[in-house]
């Protein structure tokens, strides 16, 4: 009996079989949609555990596929691309995925991340703590919300965890290394620079508040101290 339920969007045929093949050794159930309209349809219909997808995808591509399923369904979202630029990282990191991957990309480090992936609980938790109030922004841990004066602030799922965790460990120094295994559930590897992209999208989104400068510092060759 298969453990995990996967859905392979990609248009690469012969790819997305030997990506189906080789998965379904480990005790995965695959299955294979190649168009992104229907891609969408399919996970919301019927959603799986996990979804590797392409970002050059027909009709819909992987971006706008990510859009319109995130918030919909509890699945894990690991997205595939033979391109380089950062942008494309960024944009899927910061819509919710929960992992990039360049292809073209050995098996068995592929299926080292997706089981990474699994193993990683974001679901929300009904936590009791209180607010956490810093310049005008008040962090809500239990709506997993941030307001602005009262305004809900948008953030993707790896923003705001990464935000909790500074906010909870305001005046330490946190590490790429502690950020990256928060995250991601692996050991840091030296080279990703999600933490950065991350810590540059959320100064983005708070620090052109007033009095809100300079709330996240990064402290030279140790990681980034929150001030709040």
């Amino acid at each position: 009996m298969s453990q995990y339920r996967m859905l392979i969007v990609e248009d690469d045929q012969p790819l997305a079989e030997l990506t189906r093949d080789f998965f379904e050794q480990f005790e995965f159930d695959c299955t294979i949609e190649e168009n992104g309209v229907r891609a969408v349809e399919l996970a919301l219909a019927n959603p799986p555990d996990i979804i590797l997808l392409d970002i050059m995808l027909p009709e819909l591509d992987g971006i706008q596929i990510c859009k319109q399923i995130r918030d919909k369904i509890s699945a894990k979202i690991v997205m595939l691309t033979a391109r380089t630029d950062t942008i494309d990282q960024v944009l899927g990191l910061e819509i919710g995925a929960d992992d990039y991957v360049s292809k073209p990309v050995e098996p068995r480090l592929l299926l080292a991340k997706v089981r990474a992936v699994l193993r990683r609980d974001n679901s929300p938790v009904a936590s009791q703590q209180e607010e956490f109030s810093f310049a005008d922004f008040t962090l809500c841990p239990h709506k997993r919300e941030l307001n602005k004066n009262g305004q809900p602030i948008e953030l993707s799922t790896h923003e705001y965890d990464l935000l909790l965790m500074l906010v909870q460990n305001k005046g330490q120094v946190i590490s790429r290394e502690a950020i990256f295994q928060h995250l991601r559930g692996v050991e840091y590897d030296g080279q990703n620079r999600q933490a950065d992209i991350l810590i540059s999208t959320l100064r983005a989104k708070i620090e052109s508040a007033p009095n809100a400068a300079n709330l996240i510092k990064t402290i030279r060759s140790r990681g980034y101290l929150f001030t709040g």
